[in-house]
């Protein structure tokens, strides 16, 4: 079992004071991608530790969430531009315009019908753009129902957590499907895939981590912080899940049978919100108010 001992610690702050950094991916070459909704750029921080920021086209754009698309460019929302925007390696920025300018993009994955799939928090919907920038938006029954974070399922679907208390499912061809959960206001935030199989999905305003299979069976596993508010979470290369504790300035650990440990960042303040693992097993996370990009490794390896 790993414990706070066997991990190491190390942080890279941010060149831009008020970045506000949040979404986190893996590049194709292994650099850290990021978003930084409070300076409408797009980061990127190399394997040396070096980072570079690219500034949005689009004044206040709100970049959000960030994905590797399937064409080995990073694809990211713009929340508060009603866009999804395409940034190569080398920089080179496109931005693409959705129906409704106030749809609020949030969540992006890679799916596994090689397009890009998007929620949109506001309008109800979620979204998919092929990599040449074709778009299709499908409607979810209830419009306030804030579709949030989005990933690729193992059964060949996108799951997504939906703000009124719901999972949701669709196709690549676009049929929805919706799971109650047993918490109706939990407030289910970031979801991934798990290595059993199911889905698994945070739960910020109840503190719990959740778990969906793909016939719709959830169970929640309570965490022993308070007020913690977890936000995402990511299958780890160790055979278990890791997730953020916006609230507490924590990095968390749940086993495939419920099994929680927290580990505590040096700033309790930090706000870790998103995370992402690399090929090696490191978890990369933004660190929302310290504007700090932050990386936990296994010392023991995997």
């Amino acid at each position: 079992m790993t414990t706070g001992s066997d991990l190491t610690f190390s942080e890279f702050k941010l060149p831009t004071a008020g970045a506000i950094p949040y979404g986190i991916a893996i590049g194709p070459l292994g650099s850290i991608w990021f978003t930084e909704s409070g300076a409408n750029k797009i980061g990127r921080l190399s394997r040396a530790g070096d980072i570079t920021e690219f500034v949005l086209p689009t004044p206040t754009s709100g970049p959000y969430d960030i994905t590797l698309g399937p064409d080995q460019n990073l694809w990211f929302t713009e929340y508060t531009g009603g866009r999804v925007g395409r940034i190569t390696p080398q920089g080179v920025i496109t931005e693409f315009p959705l129906s409704d300018p106030l749809c609020y993009p949030q969540g992006i994955t890679s799916g596994p019908d090689q397009n890009i799939w998007f929620t949109e928090y506001r309008s109800g919907r979620i979204g998919r753009i092929t990599p040449f920038g074709n778009l299709m938006e499908f409607a979810l029954p209830k419009d306030a129902c804030g579709p949030y974070a989005i990933t690729a399922g193992a059964d060949g679907n996108l799951w997504f957590t939906e703000d009124a208390g719901k999972i949701g499912r669709v196709t690549p061809f676009g049929k929805l499907t919706e799971f109650d959960c047993p918490t109706p206001h939990g407030g289910p935030s970031g979801i991934t895939q798990g290595p059993d199989g199911a889905i698994w999905f945070t739960q910020d305003r109840v503190g719990r981590i959740g778990r969906i299979t793909q016939l719709g069976e959830v169970t929640e596993f309570s965490l022993p912080s308070q007020d913690c508010y977890p936000e995402a979470i990511v299958a780890g290369l160790d055979g278990d899940l890791w997730f953020t504790l916006f609230g507490s300035g924590r990095i968390g650990r749940i086993t495939t049978k419920g099994e929680v440990d927290e580990f505590p960042l040096p700033r309790s303040s930090c706000a870790p919100a998103d995370i992402v693992v690399d090929k090696d097993g490191a978890l990369w996370f933004t660190e929302e108010e310290t504007d700090t990009i932050g990386c936990l490794r296994l010392r023991t390896g995997l």
